[in-house]
């Protein structure tokens, strides 16, 4: 089948109908022109559009087990858009699952955009997720709240009425989920998924080793970045159960969580594929680490540590002994939530490429202090494993694979498939 004869995407567009009428309506126009068929949800409480939507206040209302005019009662403006957006993902999902959508694209200030944000969290990876919003890129917006795969755009110059400005933003915006819809090419099942986790290869470098010897034996493999948002598209993978095996070796973020920096992938960090049943080798890889703002002063409580600047946006500052026990004591306790395989590698010559001698982020006795608690706070339930080696050696690569490999001559792991 040609582009052309592809079926025309349905793409939901959200708003506030009886405030934003004339660009919720431009924006349905150029989904049309650009190919693709608008459903109009209206998340209005107070007021009407005077247009006819597919889906109205009332269904969002529903959805949400409750009606509207008990959201206009509640004389708060913030509990009644939460009621809102809780219908609007409710509704948004039920459509997803009866095959009624193709993508979603929400217009939005600070109160839509919260909205949005839960209406493109219960849509899986790969769904096209567009937010128009006065308040893109801003840091008002947490990063546990964003889907890994969301797009968004700064609606300039349009929060009142349209304009030159306005027109060009939102026709970006529709043409983009538009023609992500249309053109997207969705992920195979083909061969089973294993997910990874690292750095860059100037910090961490077993995947150069274990993905070309996981594809020979006939598995799909995706590595993710942990600066966050990579660590937060992985978790949202592991939780729907996509993954038949996972080499989670690059956990720095659940160090970052802890520390309260915004390179965090969330409080579930390492956690959602043990509850989805997945097999999980670990590894702390870089865990002594903490990355932070480049463009930002230092904080406090790192002032004195060693820090290493990777570029102008991102530098990362290694951890006390005593926060390195803390981390371990922690990592324990989220592998204990699970209930699925796990094997736990523990380097004991470094995690990080800059943790040997002669390098800015070596440190003996914070190593030694990580390991020594590390041993203590592994669950009895996980089998530990201490590889004698950095985590960049061969060695420590050669030990995940002989793991992998019995696991799937135990049928633990499915086998992979040419």
């Amino acid at each position: 089948m040609s582009p052309d004869e592809a079926p025309s995407p349905r793409i939901l567009v959200v708003g506030t109908g009886d405030t934003k009428c004339d660009e919720l309506q431009f924006m349905a126009s150029v989904i049309q022109e650009a190919g693709g068929q608008p459903v109009m949800v209206d998340v209005s409480v107070l007021g009407d559009p005077p247009y006819r939507a597919d889906y109205s206040k009332h269904d969002v209302a529903n959805a949400a087990a409750t009606s509207i005019e008990a959201i206009a009662e509640s004389g708060d403006e913030n509990s009644a858009m939460a009621a809102m957006a809780k219908g609007a993902a409710a509704l948004t999902r039920r459509l997803y699952d009866d095959g009624l959508v193709d993508g979603v694209i929400v217009l939005g200030g600070s109160m839509g955009t919260d909205l949005a944000l839960d209406v493109a969290a219960v849509l899986p990876l790969g769904v096209p997720k567009f937010v128009v919003s006065t308040i893109a890129y801003s840091h008002l917006i947490p990063p546990e709240r964003i889907a890994p795969d969301l797009m968004m755009i700064l609606w300039a110059g349009g929060l009142y009425g349209l304009n030159s400005i306005c027109r060009s933003v939102l026709s970006q915006a529709c043409g983009a989920v538009v023609g992500a819809a249309k053109h997207g090419t969705k992920p195979d099942r083909k061969r089973p998924l294993v997910g990874m986790t690292s750095l860059g290869s100037s910090c961490l470098k077993y995947m150069k080793y274990l993905r070309p010897e996981l594809e020979k034996r006939g598995y799909d493999v995706a590595v993710f970045h942990s600066t966050g948002m990579g660590g937060r598209a992985y978790e949202a993978i592991a939780s729907q159960g996509d993954f038949a095996a996972v080499f989670d070796f690059c956990i720095q973020e659940v160090s970052n969580h802890h520390y309260g920096t915004v390179v965090t992938s969330g409080p579930d960090r390492l956690e959602n594929a043990g509850r989805a049943g997945i097999p999980q080798i670990v590894a702390p890889g870089a865990v002594d680490m903490v990355d932070l703002q480049a463009w930002q002063a230092l904080p406090e409580i790192f002032a004195d540590r060693p820090y290493h600047a990777h570029n102008r946006l991102i530098g990362s500052v290694t951890t006390s002994p005593e926060g390195r026990r803390e981390v371990a004591r922690l990592i324990g306790q989220k592998l204990q939530r699970g209930g699925a395989k796990v094997a736990f590698l523990l380097p004991t010559e470094g995690l990080q490429e800059w943790d040997k001698p002669d390098e800015p982020l070596h440190d003996p006795d914070g190593l030694e202090a990580f390991i020594d608690e590390m041993r203590r706070a592994i669950p009895a339930t996980v089998t530990l494993r201490e590889v004698d080696a950095h985590i960049n050696a061969p060695a420590f690569s050669a030990a995940a694979l002989t793991i992998f490999d019995q696991w799937v001559a135990e049928g633990v792991i499915p086998e992979g498939r040419p």
